[in-house]
């Protein structure tokens, strides 16, 4: 067992672990956050990606011992103060989910560009948008969703 040490969300989560537990179980039952998704566990769907001090990363491929001493954000600090995040009331206004399974992940892969939002490419915002797999909305509503939110035009 391994004591592990990570700021979520904000809040100092110190657990002790088996080496072997991922990012994404450590975010759920340590942390007691579920809106983290697992999917597929092979780090191809997308649907548990978070940000690891700023940066997009798939939590299923990372052991939690990993994150020691970081910084990771959820899903669940993107709206504040009871107001969704812009990009999660684009995802609304353009209905850019059904069953909304893999809506975490596509908004966290969205979020490591907020930081620069005036400077992104709409390239950028496809490539988030293509590492990212849904079974439900054929992606249109994403991408226009994740346009609006950066305020770019479809090209």
């Amino acid at each position: 067992m391994i004591d592990v040490d990570v700021e979520v969300n904000g809040r100092r989560v110190r657990a002790r672990v088996e080496p072997r537990l991922t990012l994404a179980d450590f975010i759920r039952d340590r942390a007691h956050l579920t809106g983290t998704h697992l999917g597929c566990e092979h780090g191809v769907c997308g649907s548990c990606t978070v940000l690891l001090d700023g940066e997009a990363v798939r939590s299923c491929l990372l052991f939690a011992v990993q994150a020691e001493g970081s910084r990771v954000t959820t899903v669940e600090a993107l709206a504040g103060d009871g107001a969704l995040h812009p990009l999660q009331q684009a995802f609304h206004r353009h209905h850019a989910l059904q069953c909304g399974y893999c809506t975490p992940g596509f908004l966290m892969a969205l979020a490591e560009l907020w930081e620069r939002r005036n400077e992104v490419a709409d390239e950028e915002l496809i490539a988030a948008v293509d590492g990212q797999l849904c079974r439900c909305t054929g992606y249109a509503g994403i991408l226009a969703a994740a346009r609006d939110a950066f305020g770019t035009l479809e090209p």
